[in-house]
């Protein structure tokens, strides 16, 4: 047997990823069941927008963009620390807006992990 990681939420993270689709969230809980479980999900790239060890979980739901973003390198859990309705209109690049925010919730993670 495995060890299974905790999957732990960053409070506004988890409050944006309940109101996403049913679907979409069992999709995506999916996916972080199997990063804790030591793999990564087929819907799961590295997110390029930070230092290493961030994935991002990317699904299309009746025309709608989906995204949650987790960090695997932060302390023993896995860190759901965005989750987010894409609703940029220049194609797939995430909009600087979220890549700020999730800049600054890593920052103060890792601040209180330590």
């Amino acid at each position: 047997m495995r060890d299974t990681r905790l999957i732990s939420w960053i409070k506004a993270a988890r409050k944006d990823f309940e109101e996403f689709p049913e679907d979409v969230q069992s999709d995506m809980l999916d996916a972080l069941t199997l990063a804790a479980e030591g793999g990564k999900s087929d819907k799961a790239k590295p997110f390029k927008g930070v230092d290493g060890g961030v994935f991002e979980i990317a699904l299309r739901y009746r025309g709608d963009a989906f995204r949650a973003l987790y960090a695997v390198k932060i302390g023993a859990d896995i860190w759901v620390v965005h989750a987010f309705q894409k609703k940029s209109k220049s194609g797939i690049k995430t909009p600087q807006m979220e890549v700020d925010l999730i800049r600054e919730r890593l920052k103060r993670l890792k601040e209180a992990l330590k």
